[in-house]
C-alpha cells in the first residue's frame, strides 16, 4: 500500500536513503505545537488491541493521523489511527493509537517518522507496547514481558531506520544499543507491577522483530529460541532504535498473546483474531501498570 497523501511527498527511496528532511519532521511538530498547548514529556505507542491506554488520558485532544501534515496512516485492525494528547495521572503524555508497520508497505523511515516528531515536541521518555508471540517455554498467554533487549532481524538484512545520511541534530552516526531499554525504567515498572497486583504475570526477556506479515514457521521459532529470543513480533524495534538515536529513554512492554507453535504434531495455528482476544482480556492490567508507572517518572 502507499502512504497517505499527507506523507507520500516525502517517502524513502529504495536505496534505503531517508528522504525525510529535518524540516519535514519539524513541519509536523510545529503544526502539532500550534494546534495544542500540551507539551508532553512521555510518548506511548500502543500495540495491537492496546489503544485503550489513550482512553485513560484526561483533558484529551485528539488528532486523526490523516489530518496531521506528513503523518502516515495505519491500516491494521485494532489500530485506531489517531494521536491523543492529555494527562495520565497528572503527567503530560502523547499517545499513538495505532502504529505503522514495515509489512504495510511503508519504508522503515516512515514507520519511525512519529518518533522524531515526538523528540521535536520535547518528549523525553518513550513507552512502547506490543502484542507478541511467546517463545520462552516458561511464559503463558496473558503474561506481560518487560523488554530488556531486542534482536533486530530486519536490521540484519539492512533495513535499519538510521541508514542513509545522519543528521547530527537528532543523534550521532553510530549510536549505542546495548542500553536500549532503560534499566531504571524497568525497575520502576517492576515496582508498579507489584503495587498493582500484576507481579504474578510479569516476565522479562528479549524481543525479536521479524518483518511479517506472516507468522513464523516452526523452524523459524526454534531458530529464534536458539538465538535467545523470548518473544517475537512485527514492530517496536525500529521505533526504539530511532528513539535511542534521539536520546530518549525507552521502556518496552510485550503482551504475550499466543504461544509460538514449536511442534510439528500441533494443531494450533497463530491468527490475528486470537491476538486481539487476548489483548482484550489483559489490556486493563497493562493499562493499570502503565498508568501507575507514569506516576513514578
Amino acid at each position: 500500500m502507499e502512504p497517505s497523501s499527507s506523507s507520500s511527498s516525502s517517502s524513502s527511496s529504495s536505496s534505503g536513503q531517508c528522504s525525510y528532511s529535518y524540516e519535514n519532521y519539524k513541519e509536523t511538530a510545529d503544526w502539532l505545537l500550534a494546534h495544542t498547548k500540551k507539551r508532553p514529556k512521555v510518548a506511548i505507542i500502543c500495540g495491537s488491541g492496546l489503544g485503550g491506554l489513550a482512553d485513560l488520558l484526561e483533558d484529551r485532544i485528539v488528532f486523526k493521523y490523516k489530518d496531521i501534515p506528513r503523518f502516515p496512516t495505519s491500516t491494521v485492525q485494532g489500530h485506531a489511527g489517531q494521536l491523543v494528547f492529555g494527562k495520565l495521572k497528572g503527567c503530560e503524555c502523547v499517545c499513538m493509537q495505532g502504529r505503522f508497520h514495515f509489512y504495510e508497505g511503508y519504508s522503515i523511515h516512515t514507520v519511525t517518522y512519529p518518533v522524531r516528531v515526538f523528540f521535536l515536541l520535547g518528549v523525553e521518555t518513550l513507552i512502547v507496547t506490543n502484542a507478541a508471540g511467546g517463545l520462552n517455554a516458561g511464559f503463558s498467554v496473558g503474561d506481560i514481558m518487560l523488554i530488556k533487549d531486542h534482536i533486530n532481524m530486519p536490521g540484519f538484512a539492512g533495513q535499519n531506520p538510521l541508514c542513509g545520511h545522519n543528521d547530527d541534530r537528532f543523534g550521532v552516526r553510530f549510536p549505542c544499543m546495548s542500553d536500549a531499554y532503560d534499566r531504571e525504567l524497568r525497575g520502576l515498572a517492576r515496582q508498579a507491577a507489584q503495587e498493582q497486583g500484576c507481579g504474578s504475570f510479569l516476565q522479562e526477556g528479549v524481543y525479536c522483530m521479524l518483518a511479517g506479515p506472516t507468522y513464523e514457521t516452526i523452524a523459524e521459532c526454534r531458530a529464534l529460541q536458539m538465538l535467545g529470543a523470548d518473544a517475537v513480533g512485527m514492530s517496536t524495534v525500529p521505533e526504539v532504535v530511532v528513539a535511542r538515536h534521539c536520546g530518549l529513554r525507552v521502556l518496552g512492554l510485550s503482551l504475550i498473546t499466543n504461544k509460538a507453535v514449536m511442534d510439528y504434531d500441533s494443531d494450533e495455528r497463530a491468527n490475528h483474531e486470537e491476538v486481539l482476544r487476548t489483548t482484550e482480556s489483559r489490556a486493563q492490567d497493562l493499562q493499570r501498570l502503565v498508568g501507575h508507572l507514569v506516576t513514578k517518572l
